[in-house]
């Protein structure tokens, strides 16, 4: 029989006949459509600023539900009538265990509260079905709703529209930008965050200040612990450092994927402003050689320390100096102390074994399989410059006059080694939003700082908008030979 079941547990209400026969299908209408939906949204508690209360946050659903045997509940599902009936609320099951404890029967949830809600074939199809109506309570409390739902339930409500739920993850750090009119809710806001983001162990506001030497910015903790040594992970790669005193910017993995993904794995890749490494670990995992450096000694530190954890101490050296010292030195670094030549993609343990093996294998036997390949050349001239310091790098340019003139007259020529002059990939910022203005833009205080027009051949490649009227780019161009042996 149809109607309304007996109450059980959380399901209340009374049993009674439904008149099949006064049913008029007709009578469907955008009615039944209009009585489906659920309030959902949390309470509102706009008192709340200083402290979170989460119990605050509870609200109890009446919805029906569809008793019917277990075997029965893939017909209920599959109904065509009855499928935009089911409810889909997020965290919520549509089909629950018979609250009475009868093992065999099923409760399928819908989204209605009331038995007028149901088109007649809908209720014509649960006669068929020899289904009970039932209702059911739900109970939702803090943890069923997004921080985005909780924290527009505190906020004044001329705040809502722009609610500042986004941020950027590093390790197990969220870090955030909240802007002036959020700031008395902050430690609310993080709070909440920290609280819906299970791998989030410390929330951070950036300040407005910014450490005008190394670039790194000030930071407050909004919730959780002060711990802001992290471990990140990236582009195959782990870094480890101390977020309150380095840059980093989550935002950026694909831009630094970008410019690895052009090196190829032969290349000596000087980082002149290099961090922790977000360029120089990729590409030395990739098989390039490179010479990495920063002026901020604590990035100096953790770079140093993620040279060794990614098992690229051979291909790669640190350095701590002046980005326009590092430029000025570095080929003649390199040309005195090459790198070894590439030899091929890094073997897995297992392959090292098993290419041990193989030879021991052959030595044993006498025999020589393969013949000895040609004995390539050291590593000694720097393909490719890497400057991301998007606020100053363009005012570096002028150190790469004369990086091929000899220092000493003990130095000799520098020039030859170079058959082809390097690339350099430099960041920068521009407030020209218009792609061609963008690029004359930059082009133009490249030259002006090198002294020397740029081949033709430089690229431009938008990085991401930074501010409503300032934007990051990248121009890569071949260095002028002119620029290199000028004195």
């Amino acid at each position: 029989m149809f109607g309304i079941a007996q109450p059980f547990m959380t399901i209340i209400g009374t049993r009674h006949k439904l008149p099949i026969s006064t049913i008029s299908f007709s009578t469907f209408s955008s009615q039944w459509q209009m009585q489906c939906g659920l309030d959902t949204a949390p309470p509102v508690h706009r008192w709340m600023k200083d402290s979170l209360d989460r119990d605050a946050f509870h609200k109890s659903l009446q919805v029906l539900g569809v008793r019917v045997p277990a075997s029965k509940t893939a017909s209920v599902l599959r109904s065509e009538v009855l499928k935009k009936y089911i409810i889909d609320l997020p965290k919520i099951k549509s089909v629950i265990w018979d609250p009475s404890g009868v093992q065999d029967r099923r409760v399928v949830l819908l989204k209605v509260q009331e038995e007028a809600a149901l088109a007649p074939e809908a209720r014509f199809f649960l006669q068929e079905q020899c289904a009970d109506l039932v209702q059911h309570k739900i109970d939702l409390d803090y943890n069923y709703w997004t921080a985005d739902e909780i924290i527009t339930s505190i906020l004044p409500q001329e705040l809502c529209d722009g609610s500042p739920t986004g941020f950027a993850i590093t390790g197990h750090i969220a870090h955030m930008n909240l802007n002036q009119e959020y700031l008395r809710y902050k430690h609310l806001i993080g709070q909440i965050i920290l609280d819906k983001n299970p791998g989030i162990k410390t929330v951070v506001n950036k300040l407005d200040n910014i450490d005008n030497k190394f670039r790194f910015f000030e930071m407050e903790v909004l919730a959780g612990e002060p711990d802001f040594v992290v471990e990140h992970h990236e582009s195959d790669c782990r870094f480890v450092f101390d977020f309150s005193k380095v840059y980093w910017n989550s935002r950026l993995h694909t831009e630094h994927d970008r410019l690895v993904q052009l090196f190829k794995p032969e290349d000596v890749v000087a980082d002149v402003f290099a961090g922790v490494g977000p360029f120089a670990i990729p590409a030395a995992k990739k098989g390039c050689a490179v010479l990495a450096n920063d002026l901020n000694p604590k990035s100096a530190h953790w770079l140093s320390k993620n040279i060794v954890v990614n098992h690229v101490s051979d291909v790669v050296r640190s350095n701590c100096e002046d980005g326009r010292d590092f430029i000025r030195n570095v080929v003649a670094r390199v040309l005195e102390h090459p790198f070894p030549a590439y030899a091929g993609p890094r073997l897995s343990r297992i392959q090292e074994r098993q290419q041990r093996h193989h030879r021991e294998k052959e030595a044993a036997d006498g025999r020589r399989l393969h013949t000895e390949a040609p004995i390539p050349l050291p590593r000694n001239e720097i393909t490719q410059f890497v400057m991301n310091l998007p606020d100053t790098a363009l005012e570096f340019l002028d150190a790469f006059r004369g990086i091929l003139t000899p220092q000493s007259e003990s130095q000799g020529r520098l020039d030859g080694v170079y058959a082809t002059m390097p690339m350099v990939h430099c960041y920068c910022f521009t407030r020209e939003l218009e792609p061609h203005k963008a690029e004359a833009d930059i082009r133009q205080r490249a030259e002006a700082k090198m002294g020397s027009k740029l081949g033709g051949d430089e690229t431009f490649h938008k990085v991401r908008s930074v501010a409503p009227n300032k934007d990051m780019y990248c121009i890569s161009f071949r260095l002028p030979r002119s620029v290199a042996l000028a004195r």
